[in-house]
């Protein structure tokens, strides 16, 4: 998950990122494990405490690409797998 990613590049314990937020190491877990999904100000407010930005586009797409096939299959897994697939895309 992007907490768990962050946190570690930060190389931040979990104890440690829960100082910087104010927030218990076990809820850190909690979200990082997919346990507890995180609103998603909260998700940012992790990302930056770890030293970095979420970055997100918005754009236009051709409902007759490839795109449109990818996005309908994408629909159909849930927000966690969706940012596990986009985790491993960023890292491919």
């Amino acid at each position: 998950m992007i907490i768990r990613e962050a946190r570690l590049r930060a190389r931040l314990s979990q104890a440690e990122l829960g100082a910087r937020v104010g927030r218990d190491r076990a809820q850190i877990a909690r979200w990082e494990s997919g346990a507890v999904q995180p609103a998603f100000e909260t998700l940012l407010e992790l990302v930056e405490a770890c030293g970095f930005e979420l970055d997100f586009l918005l754009k236009p797409r051709d409902p007759d690409s490839a795109e449109d096939a990818r996005l309908s299959k994408s629909l159909v897994r849930s927000p966690q797998e969706r940012v596990r697939k986009l985790i491993r895309t960023l890292q491919d």
